[in-house]
C-alpha cells in the first residue's frame, strides 16, 4: 500500500469557494463577474431586458380578466361520500354537512363552499347539507329516499328591517 492509494471511506465534500481573496485564487479582483457594467454590480437583475427594444412580454396584447368576485366551490363526489360510509367515518342518520366534511378531512376551511357532483353509485338514503348539488346528485340522492338540502347564505338568516320613518 503506497500513500497515493489511501482512500477516505467517508463522504468528500469539497471546500467552498471563496471568492475575492486576492489574484491567487483565482477568483481574486472581479470575484468571476468579468469586468465593470450592470450586470457585475449587486442586486441588478434585467429580467426581459432586450436591449432597448420593447421587451415581448410587452409587445404581445393582454387576454381576458380574473373575476375578484367569482364563487369558488369544492367539489365533492356522491361515490367518495359513500365511501366514508362504508368505512364508518360518516353517520347515515345524522345529515351529512359542512361540519362532518371537515371532521373527517375532505375539507380544510370551515368557510368552503361545498359542491355535491353525482360521479360514483350512492346505496344509502341519506341527508346532505351543502351549498350546491348537481343535477345528477340530486337525483341520485332523491332516488335512493335521501334529501339534497342547500344551506343558507349568512346573507339569508338576517330578518330585513323596516326603514319605515315614524
Amino acid at each position: 500500500m503506497k500513500l497515493n492509494e489511501f482512500q477516505n471511506l467517508k463522504k468528500v465534500e469539497k471546500n467552498k469557494k471563496r471568492i475575492g481573496r486576492g489574484i491567487g485564487s483565482g477568483t481574486g479582483k472581479t470575484s468571476g463577474k468579468g469586468h465593470k457594467g450592470q450586470k457585475s454590480r449587486s442586486g441588478v437583475s434585467i429580467k426581459g431586458f432586450e436591449g432597448g427594444q420593447m421587451p415581448i412580454h410587452r409587445r404581445l396584447p393582454k387576454r381576458g380578466f380574473t373575476n375578484i368576485f367569482r364563487k369558488e366551490f369544492i367539489p365533492i363526489n356522491l361515490g367518495k361520500i359513500q365511501n366514508l360510509i362504508d368505512n364508518k367515518k360518516l353517520v347515515i342518520n345524522k345529515p351529512i354537512d359542512l361540519k362532518s366534511f371537515l371532521d373527517v378531512g375532505l375539507i380544510k376551511k370551515s368557510n368552503s363552499k361545498i359542491k355535491i357532483l353525482g360521479k360514483g353509485t350512492l346505496k344509502d338514503a341519506i341527508e346532505i347539507v351543502a351549498s350546491g348539488f348537481s343535477n345528477n346528485a340530486k337525483n341520485l340522492i332523491e332516488k335512493n329516499g335521501g334529501k339534497a338540502l342547500l344551506e343558507e347564505s349568512p346573507k339569508q338568516k338576517k330578518p330585513l328591517k323596516d326603514n319605515k320613518k315614524v
